[in-house]
């Protein structure tokens, strides 16, 4: 009996070890390479912020249109860059978490709701005219790890880290 306890244990140790370095980076590809191809839209697209900044959160709502669409186009794509390669993860996690929110309330949020139930037809991919926040509220969800466990063992903040501290 301790022979297959000792064997059960050795093999989720070893799972354990294995997502030190892949779990984690498995949530920063998705989301970099997710959150870099949405400022690639931006950054070949035409600034439609100026339709929604009245939707904006305070204090986004008093930074010019422009300023907020440069500012999201481009922490979208450093951001999603620095993601897949681990560098400043815990920085441009919680900077991205910070934008995904403005984002859910100014586009993804319904417009309006007033029972659980009629919220809950927003938590959806496409809007059907009750909103679409289940993506961005998926993402935050997966940046919560990067931001308290950090970015794994494949990435340039693990090797600063071991390097330097």
């Amino acid at each position: 009996m301790n022979t297959l306890r000792h064997i059960a244990r050795q093999g989720l140790n070893g799972i354990d070890l294995l997502g030190l370095w892949l779990g984690l980076l498995s949530l920063r590809v998705l989301l970099g390479w997710d959150y870099f191809e949405s400022g690639l839209e931006k950054f070949n697209g035409s600034n439609w912020f100026a339709d929604i900044q009245g939707q904006f959160p305070f204090p986004f709502n008093l930074v010019p249109p422009e300023i907020s669409w440069q500012m999201a186009t481009w922490f979208e794509l450093l951001g999603g860059i620095a993601l897949i390669v681990g560098l400043a993860t815990s920085f441009f996690s919680v900077s991205l978490i910070v934008l995904t929110v403005v984002a859910m309330i100014s586009v993804h949020w319904p417009a309006q709701w007033h029972t659980w139930g009629e919220l809950m037809q927003g938590y959806v991919f496409t809007d059907q005219g009750f909103g679409n926040f289940k993506l961005p509220a998926l993402f935050i969800g997966m940046f919560l790890p990067l931001v308290l466990l950090g970015p794994g063992r494949l990435s340039i903040d693990h090797g600063l880290r071991r390097r330097y501290l």
